[in-house]
């Protein structure tokens, strides 16, 4: 079994409120679900206006293919041009 972990550090430019931060996350969060069939959450700096951190896992049977999936959700990401990729890690475990 392999597992990949990886949590993205995002900056929401125009936000001005939880309310609309949390908007933009949830479109984030829904579009990434159907479109790549991993578990999305907000993992951090859930009370910062324009700034935070989403994680997401990935599991299956080849290294090749969780890397793939991984590197392909985040190139999504950045492609809905919602918010900014500042930083991000990416972990992957065999077991």
């Amino acid at each position: 079994m392999v597992v990949g972990i990886c949590q993205i550090d995002l900056l929401i430019h125009d936000s001005q409120s939880l309310k609309h931060k949390r908007q933009v996350l949830r479109r984030i969060i829904e579009r990434t679900k159907s479109r790549f069939n991993v578990a999305v959450a907000e993992v951090g700096d859930n009370d910062v206006w324009q700034r935070s951190q989403i994680g997401f896992c990935a599991v299956g049977n080849d290294t090749k293919f969780i890397n793939s999936v991984i590197d392909k959700t985040i190139d999504f990401i950045d492609g809905m041009h919602l918010a900014e990729i500042i930083d991000h890690r990416i972990e992957i475990v065999n077991y």
